[in-house]
C-alpha cells in the first residue's frame, strides 16, 4: 500500500471528505496508507463554498468554479447537513438555527478539518489538464497546469478521485430574439449580488431550487418584481405580492418576454436558471460519466466506481438532497476499497448491483420516495465501513417536514426548528423573521442568533 498513490481532483466537500476519511484512518492506527496529492483549480479549499466576486474567468484565466451567491442561506436543514463525526453544537460551542447563511456553514465545514494536516496533501492554482490510463501499467498519468510555477507537471498514480463537482459548468438554453434584449442576461451561476436587481422587473426561467432561491432572495433585497418561468411544472408555493410563476418564453422582442399562455411582460433583466452540465474536459471519451442531475447517475458500481475501470473513482455526482453526509459514505467507502479492506466483485456483479440501483430508482414517483431511496443507498455505503452511525432515515424524516413546511410558507420555512439527529438538541428559532435579517455575515448572525438564546435561557431560569 505504500507505494500506492491517489491523485484527488478537487478539494471541495467531496475532495475533503477523501481527504477526511485517509486522515480518520491515520488517526484510528492506519499504517499501510497510500500516497496522496490532491489537484485543486482554486487558491483556497471549499470548492462552491468559495464565495468570490469574479464571474467568467478567474485571475489565471481558468471557468470560474463557484455559483455561490453573497446572500445565499442553507435552503435545507443544517440537521441534514450534519456531519456524524462533528455536530454544530462542538463547532460553535452551542446550539445554532437550523437554517444558517453561507458564511456560517462554510465555517462549520472547514472546522472540521484538521487543516495543518490536510493543506499538506493540496496543490492549489493546478486545475486538471488530462488524464490517461495505461492498459499495461495499470496506471493513470494526471497533467496539471501549475500556475503558480507557470509549468505544466505530470504524476503516474495508481488510483484517481474526480470531486470536480458538478455545478460550476452552465446550462444556457436560447430563446428567439435574447440577443436583441437591452437589459442583463445571465445563468446563475454568475450570479452574485441580488442588490444588483433592486427596483427591477426580473425573469428567473427555470423551474426548480436555483429560481426559488434566487427569486426570494431578489425579493428579499427589493427587487421591483419576480417572474419565475417554468418547462414543465410550476413550483407551485403561495408566492407574495410582486412573484409569480407563468409558463415558459416563447421568445423575446426588445425588453419583452413573451410566453406559452399568450401573456407578455417586459423586463429589466433575465436570469437563467437551468441548471448544469456535467463537464469532464480533462477525460477521455472511456473514463469519461456521461450523465443528467439524477439520484443514481449510470455506470458507476455503488453510484462511485467507473464500471470499465473501478480505479477511477467519482465522488458527490449524485442529485442531491443529502450532502456532506452522503460525501463521507462514498469517501469512506472508496478508500476501504483502496485500502484493500472491501474487495470489489466482478464486473457482471458490479452492473447487475447497479441494475438493481437503477431500477429501483426508476419506480421512485415522489419526493418522498426521493429521499427514503437517497437514505437508503447512504446506508448502502456505511454499513461496511467504520464511518461513525448516524441516523441517515431520521434525517430524510426531516427533509420530508422541510418539503412539507415549503408549502406552507414559502418565505418563512427557514424559520422553522429541528432536532439534531447527533445531540437531540432542538434548534433554537431565528431571532426575527427571515425576510428583516439583512446582515447575513457569521459575526452578526451569531451574535443575534446566540445573544437571544442567552436572554432566552436566563429567563427560563
Amino acid at each position: 500500500m505504500k507505494n500506492t498513490k491517489i491523485a484527488i481532483l478537487g478539494a471541495g466537500p467531496s475532495g475533503l471528505a477523501q481527504l477526511r476519511a485517509f486522515e480518520a484512518a491515520r488517526l484510528a492506527g492506519a499504517k499501510d496508507l497510500p500516497e496522496i496529492v490532491c489537484y485543486e483549480k482554486q487558491n483556497d479549499i471549499g470548492g462552491m463554498w468559495n464565495y468570490t466576486w469574479r464571474t467568467g474567468l478567474d485571475k489565471n484565466g481558468e471557468p470560474v468554479h463557484g455559483s455561490m451567491y453573497r446572500y445565499l442561506w442553507s435552503n435545507g436543514p443544517k440537521e441534514c447537513l450534519e456531519f456524524a463525526d462533528y455536530s454544530f453544537e462542538e463547532h460553535f460551542g452551542e446550539p445554532i438555527p437550523s437554517y444558517p447563511p453561507r458564511e456560517v456553514l462554510k465555517d462549520y465545514i472547514m472546522g472540521r478539518i484538521d487543516q495543518e494536516s490536510i493543506r499538506k496533501y493540496i496543490r492549489f492554482e493546478c486545475p486538471v489538464r488530462w488524464v490517461t490510463f495505461d492498459a499495461e501499467t495499470q496506471k493513470f498519468t494526471v497533467t496539471v497546469m501549475n500556475h503558480k510555477t507557470g509549468q505544466q507537471e505530470t504524476g503516474e498514480f495508481d488510483y484517481v478521485v474526480v470531486a470536480t463537482g458538478h455545478f460550476s459548468t452552465p446550462n444556457m438554453p436560447y430563446f428567439k430574439g435574447l440577443e436583441e434584449f437591452p437589459g442583463r442576461v445571465m445563468h446563475a451561476h454568475d450570479f452574485r449580488d441580488a442588490l444588483e436587481f433592486k427596483d427591477q422587473d426580473i425573469l428567473l426561467i427555470g423551474g426548480s431550487y436555483s429560481a426559488e432561491d434566487i427569486g426570494t432572495q431578489c425579493y428579499k433585497y427589493g427587487t421591483k418584481s419576480v417572474t419565475i418561468s417554468y418547462r414543465s411544472q410550476a413550483l407551485g408555493y403561495e408566492w407574495p405580492e410582486g412573484m409569480k410563476e407563468v409558463p415558459l418564453v416563447t421568445h423575446f422582442e426588445g425588453n419583452v418576454a413573451h410566453f406559452i399562455d399568450g401573456t407578455s411582460q417586459a423586463f429589466d433583466a433575465v436570469v437563467m436558471c437551468t441548471g448544469y452540465l456535467f463537464h469532464f474536459s480533462f477525460l477521455p471519451d472511456e473514463l469519461r460519466l456521461e450523465t443528467h442531475n439524477c439520484l443514481y447517475p449510470e455506470n458507476l458500481y455503488k453510484g462511485i466506481f467507473w464500471q470499465q475501470n473501478p480505479k477511477l473513482i467519482y465522488l458527490g455526482m449524485q442529485d442531491q438532497y443529502f450532502t456532506f453526509n452522503m460525501f463521507d459514505a462514498q469517501a469512506w467507502y472508496a478508500r476501504d476499497v483502496i485500502m484493500g479492506r472491501i474487495d470489489l466483485p466482478a464486473l457482471a456483479a458490479r452492473k447487475a448491483d447497479e441494475k438493481q440501483w437503477v431500477d429501483e430508482y426508476a419506480a421512485v414517483k415522489t419526493v418522498d420516495e426521493e429521499i427514503d431511496f437517497q437514505a437508503k443507498y447512504i446506508r448502502d455505503l456505511t454499513d461496511p465501513t467504520d464511518y461513525p452511525e448516524f441516523e441517515v432515515e431520521q434525517q430524510g424524516e426531516i427533509f420530508k417536514q422541510w418539503q412539507k413546511d415549503k408549502k406552507v410558507d414559502i418565505m418563512g420555512f427557514r424559520e422553522k426548528s429541528y432536532r439534531s439527529t447527533l445531540t437531540g438538541t432542538l434548534a433554537p428559532e431565528l431571532p426575527k423573521p427571515w425576510l428583516e435579517i439583512m446582515d447575513d455575515s457569521l459575526e452578526h448572525f451569531l451574535n443575534l442568533t446566540l445573544v437571544k438564546n442567552k436572554k432566552k435561557n436566563k429567563a427560563a431560569h
